[in-house]
Protein backbone atom coordinates (compact mmCIF):
# COMPACT_ATOMS: atom_id res chain seq x y z
CA UNK A 1 0.00 0.00 0.00
CA UNK A 2 1.29 3.39 -0.19
CA UNK A 3 2.60 5.20 2.44
CA UNK A 4 0.17 6.56 5.60
CA UNK A 5 1.36 10.44 6.26
CA UNK A 6 -1.09 10.71 9.18
CA UNK A 7 -3.46 8.21 11.19
CA UNK A 8 -6.12 10.40 13.73
CA UNK A 9 -7.29 8.41 16.61
CA UNK A 10 -10.53 10.18 17.98
CA UNK A 11 -12.10 9.10 21.55
CA UNK A 12 -10.79 8.76 25.20
CA UNK A 13 -12.18 5.48 25.69
CA UNK A 14 -9.73 2.11 26.53
CA UNK A 15 -10.15 1.71 22.83
CA UNK A 16 -8.33 4.94 21.73
CA UNK A 17 -5.99 4.35 23.76
CA UNK A 18 -5.09 0.90 23.45
CA UNK A 19 -4.87 1.63 19.76
CA UNK A 20 -2.57 4.48 19.67
CA UNK A 21 -0.23 2.77 22.61
CA UNK A 22 0.29 -0.51 20.25
CA UNK A 23 0.75 2.10 17.15
CA UNK A 24 3.46 3.61 19.18
CA UNK A 25 4.91 0.90 20.34
CA UNK A 26 5.04 -0.49 16.74
CA UNK A 27 7.15 2.50 15.74
CA UNK A 28 4.15 4.36 14.20
CA UNK A 29 5.45 7.63 14.69
CA UNK A 30 2.25 9.12 12.39
CA UNK A 31 0.19 8.69 14.94
CA UNK A 32 -1.80 11.49 16.86
CA UNK A 33 -4.67 11.10 19.28
CA UNK A 34 -7.53 13.49 19.04
CA UNK A 35 -5.80 15.62 17.51
CA UNK A 36 -7.60 17.28 13.90
CA UNK A 37 -5.90 20.41 13.89
CA UNK A 38 -5.37 22.91 10.61
CA UNK A 39 -2.42 21.73 8.53
CA UNK A 40 -3.20 17.57 9.09
CA UNK A 41 -3.67 15.64 5.91
CA UNK A 42 -5.56 12.55 7.76
CA UNK A 43 -5.19 9.84 5.17
CA UNK A 44 -7.08 7.83 7.88
CA UNK A 45 -9.04 8.63 11.24
CA UNK A 46 -10.22 6.10 13.29
CA UNK A 47 -13.28 7.13 15.34
CA UNK A 48 -13.97 4.87 18.66
CA UNK A 49 -17.44 6.10 20.51
CA UNK A 50 -19.94 4.00 21.63
CA UNK A 51 -21.40 5.67 24.48
CA UNK A 52 -24.99 7.43 22.50
CA UNK A 53 -26.01 8.04 18.72
CA UNK A 54 -26.05 11.31 19.51
CA UNK A 55 -22.26 11.35 20.94
CA UNK A 56 -21.63 9.94 17.92
CA UNK A 57 -22.97 11.44 15.36
CA UNK A 58 -20.94 14.45 16.43
CA UNK A 59 -18.25 12.80 16.56
CA UNK A 60 -18.61 11.73 12.80
CA UNK A 61 -19.52 14.79 11.34
CA UNK A 62 -17.20 17.14 13.17
CA UNK A 63 -14.15 14.37 11.86
CA UNK A 64 -15.89 15.32 8.52
CA UNK A 65 -15.57 18.92 8.68
CA UNK A 66 -12.19 18.60 9.76
CA UNK A 67 -10.76 16.46 6.92
CA UNK A 68 -10.34 16.14 3.09
CA UNK A 69 -12.86 14.66 0.95
CA UNK A 70 -9.80 11.74 0.31
CA UNK A 71 -10.00 10.19 3.97
CA UNK A 72 -10.86 7.09 4.94
CA UNK A 73 -12.65 7.22 7.98
CA UNK A 74 -12.69 4.06 10.13
CA UNK A 75 -15.53 3.70 12.94
CA UNK A 76 -16.11 1.27 15.71
CA UNK A 77 -19.89 -0.66 15.10
CA UNK A 78 -20.25 -1.98 18.59
CA UNK A 79 -23.70 -0.11 19.49
CA UNK A 80 -24.61 1.17 15.43
CA UNK A 81 -24.23 -0.85 12.37
CA UNK A 82 -22.01 0.95 9.73
CA UNK A 83 -24.82 1.76 7.29
CA UNK A 84 -26.34 3.87 9.66
CA UNK A 85 -23.14 5.94 11.18
CA UNK A 86 -22.07 6.48 6.95
CA UNK A 87 -25.54 7.81 6.46
CA UNK A 88 -24.67 10.90 9.11
CA UNK A 89 -21.80 11.64 6.10
CA UNK A 90 -21.85 13.83 3.18
CA UNK A 91 -19.88 11.50 1.77
CA UNK A 92 -20.66 8.69 2.52
CA UNK A 93 -18.55 5.78 0.54
CA UNK A 94 -15.51 6.90 2.81
CA UNK A 95 -16.92 4.84 5.97
CA UNK A 96 -15.67 1.79 7.02
CA UNK A 97 -16.89 -0.03 10.46
CA UNK A 98 -14.82 -2.34 12.88
CA UNK A 99 -15.22 -3.95 15.65
CA UNK A 100 -12.98 -4.16 18.76
CA UNK A 101 -12.79 -3.97 22.05
CA UNK A 102 -9.81 -2.14 24.23
CA UNK A 103 -7.53 -4.90 24.88
CA UNK A 104 -6.64 -4.32 21.01
CA UNK A 105 -2.90 -4.74 21.48
CA UNK A 106 -3.65 -8.56 22.29
CA UNK A 107 -6.15 -9.27 19.69
CA UNK A 108 -4.36 -11.37 16.34
CA UNK A 109 -7.84 -10.27 14.29
CA UNK A 110 -9.98 -7.57 13.82
CA UNK A 111 -13.50 -7.68 12.41
CA UNK A 112 -14.50 -5.21 9.53
CA UNK A 113 -18.07 -4.37 8.56
CA UNK A 114 -18.14 -2.07 5.39
CA UNK A 115 -21.40 -0.22 5.02
CA UNK A 116 -23.85 -0.77 2.30
CA UNK A 117 -22.03 2.68 1.00
CA UNK A 118 -18.65 2.13 1.55
CA UNK A 119 -16.56 2.54 -1.20
CA UNK A 120 -14.22 -0.81 -2.02
CA UNK A 121 -10.92 1.08 -2.36
CA UNK A 122 -11.82 2.55 1.35
CA UNK A 123 -12.39 -0.96 2.26
CA UNK A 124 -8.93 -1.89 0.60
CA UNK A 125 -7.06 0.97 2.70
CA UNK A 126 -8.30 -0.45 5.83
CA UNK A 127 -7.35 -3.70 4.65
CA UNK A 128 -4.00 -2.75 4.00
CA UNK A 129 -3.65 -0.80 7.00
CA UNK A 130 -4.57 -2.95 9.73
CA UNK A 131 -2.26 -5.60 8.07
CA UNK A 132 0.72 -3.43 6.96
CA UNK A 133 1.19 -1.23 10.01
CA UNK A 134 -0.77 -2.75 12.77
CA UNK A 135 0.31 -6.53 11.79
CA UNK A 136 -3.60 -7.51 12.12
CA UNK A 137 -5.58 -10.13 10.19
CA UNK A 138 -8.54 -9.13 9.00
CA UNK A 139 -11.52 -10.57 8.99
CA UNK A 140 -14.96 -8.96 6.73
CA UNK A 141 -18.62 -9.70 8.44
CA UNK A 142 -21.95 -8.80 7.50
CA UNK A 143 -22.70 -4.79 8.68
CA UNK A 144 -24.97 -6.14 12.01
CA UNK A 145 -25.04 -4.66 15.27
CA UNK A 146 -21.72 -6.37 17.39
CA UNK A 147 -20.29 -8.09 14.89
CA UNK A 148 -19.19 -11.57 15.52
CA UNK A 149 -16.50 -11.33 18.39
CA UNK A 150 -17.84 -8.73 20.20
CA UNK A 151 -21.88 -9.70 20.24
CA UNK A 152 -21.12 -13.31 21.67
CA UNK A 153 -18.20 -12.29 24.15
CA UNK A 154 -20.87 -9.76 25.80
CA UNK A 155 -23.85 -11.94 25.46
CA UNK A 156 -21.36 -14.46 27.52
CA UNK A 157 -20.35 -11.70 29.97
CA UNK A 158 -24.08 -10.52 30.38
CA UNK A 159 -24.70 -14.37 31.36
CA UNK A 160 -22.28 -14.34 34.08
CA UNK A 161 -23.63 -11.12 35.09
CA UNK A 162 -27.09 -12.64 35.68
CA UNK A 163 -25.62 -15.20 37.50
CA UNK A 164 -23.58 -13.38 39.81
CA UNK A 165 -26.65 -10.84 40.67
CA UNK A 166 -28.88 -13.94 41.24
CA UNK A 167 -26.11 -15.80 43.46
CA UNK A 168 -26.10 -18.66 40.96
CA UNK A 169 -22.18 -18.39 42.25
CA UNK A 170 -19.47 -15.81 43.19
CA UNK A 171 -17.28 -13.77 40.84
CA UNK A 172 -14.38 -16.35 41.59
CA UNK A 173 -16.48 -19.34 41.05
CA UNK A 174 -17.82 -18.03 37.96
CA UNK A 175 -14.63 -17.02 35.99
CA UNK A 176 -12.74 -20.32 37.25
CA UNK A 177 -15.78 -22.63 35.79
CA UNK A 178 -15.32 -20.72 32.44
CA UNK A 179 -11.29 -20.88 32.49
CA UNK A 180 -10.98 -24.02 33.20
CA UNK A 181 -14.40 -25.53 31.56
CA UNK A 182 -13.64 -24.00 28.34
CA UNK A 183 -10.08 -23.24 28.09
CA UNK A 184 -10.83 -19.36 27.69
CA UNK A 185 -7.99 -17.00 28.45
CA UNK A 186 -9.85 -14.87 30.84
CA UNK A 187 -13.39 -15.12 32.83
CA UNK A 188 -16.43 -13.61 31.68
CA UNK A 189 -16.71 -11.40 34.39
CA UNK A 190 -12.60 -10.49 34.50
CA UNK A 191 -12.79 -10.33 30.65
CA UNK A 192 -15.47 -7.92 30.89
CA UNK A 193 -13.39 -5.47 33.53
CA UNK A 194 -10.50 -5.79 31.18
CA UNK A 195 -12.64 -4.43 28.30
CA UNK A 196 -14.27 -1.90 29.90
CA UNK A 197 -17.72 -2.38 30.89
CA UNK A 198 -19.27 0.44 29.19
CA UNK A 199 -18.31 -1.18 25.66
CA UNK A 200 -19.82 -4.55 27.22
CA UNK A 201 -23.19 -2.29 27.64
CA UNK A 202 -22.86 -0.59 24.16
CA UNK A 203 -22.85 -3.95 22.31
CA UNK A 204 -25.74 -5.39 24.34
CA UNK A 205 -27.75 -2.32 24.29
CA UNK A 206 -27.57 -2.15 20.54
CA UNK A 207 -28.54 -5.37 19.37
CA UNK A 208 -31.50 -4.47 22.69
CA UNK A 209 -32.35 -1.90 20.64
CA UNK A 210 -32.21 -2.99 17.18
CA UNK A 211 -33.34 -6.48 17.72
CA UNK A 212 -36.29 -6.32 20.36
CA UNK A 213 -35.38 -9.87 21.86
CA UNK A 214 -35.65 -9.82 25.62
CA UNK A 215 -32.41 -12.15 25.42
CA UNK A 216 -30.18 -8.79 24.92
CA UNK A 217 -31.51 -6.96 27.35
CA UNK A 218 -28.45 -6.12 29.83
CA UNK A 219 -28.33 -7.33 33.07
CA UNK A 220 -29.12 -4.74 35.67
CA UNK A 221 -25.96 -5.13 37.23
CA UNK A 222 -24.40 -4.20 34.64
CA UNK A 223 -26.49 -0.86 34.30
CA UNK A 224 -26.05 -0.17 37.98
CA UNK A 225 -21.91 -0.52 38.16
CA UNK A 226 -21.51 1.62 34.53
CA UNK A 227 -23.61 4.47 36.93
CA UNK A 228 -21.22 4.05 40.01
CA UNK A 229 -18.58 4.18 37.30
CA UNK A 230 -17.04 0.66 38.48
CA UNK A 231 -16.66 0.30 34.95
CA UNK A 232 -13.54 -2.37 35.52
CA UNK A 233 -9.41 -2.01 35.17
CA UNK A 234 -9.29 1.61 34.25
CA UNK A 235 -11.39 2.69 38.05
CA UNK A 236 -10.10 -0.14 39.53
CA UNK A 237 -13.83 -1.15 40.68
CA UNK A 238 -16.27 -3.44 38.88
CA UNK A 239 -17.50 -6.95 39.43
CA UNK A 240 -15.50 -8.09 41.99
CA UNK A 241 -15.47 -4.81 44.12
CA UNK A 242 -18.68 -5.08 44.32
CA UNK A 243 -19.12 -8.48 45.36
CA UNK A 244 -16.21 -7.90 48.23
CA UNK A 245 -17.81 -4.47 49.05
CA UNK A 246 -21.52 -6.32 49.50
CA UNK A 247 -19.74 -9.01 51.82
CA UNK A 248 -17.19 -6.32 54.02
CA UNK A 249 -21.29 -5.01 54.62
CA UNK A 250 -22.72 -8.19 55.38
CA UNK A 251 -19.69 -8.77 57.97
CA UNK A 252 -20.45 -5.76 59.43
Amino acid sequence: MSRINHVVIIGSNSLAKSLYKVSRRLGLDNILLNDLSNGINADIVIETENSSRERKRRAIQEIEMNVSVETTILSTVLRLPATEVASWLENSSRLVGFGAFGFIEEAELVEIAPALQTNVSHLGIIQAFLRDYLGKETEIVDDEVGLVFPRILAMIVNEAAFALMEKTADADDIDEAMKKGTNYPYGPLEWAEKIGLEDIYAVLQGLFEQLGEDRYRPAPLIRKLIYAGWTGEETQKGFYYYQNRLRNEVMQ
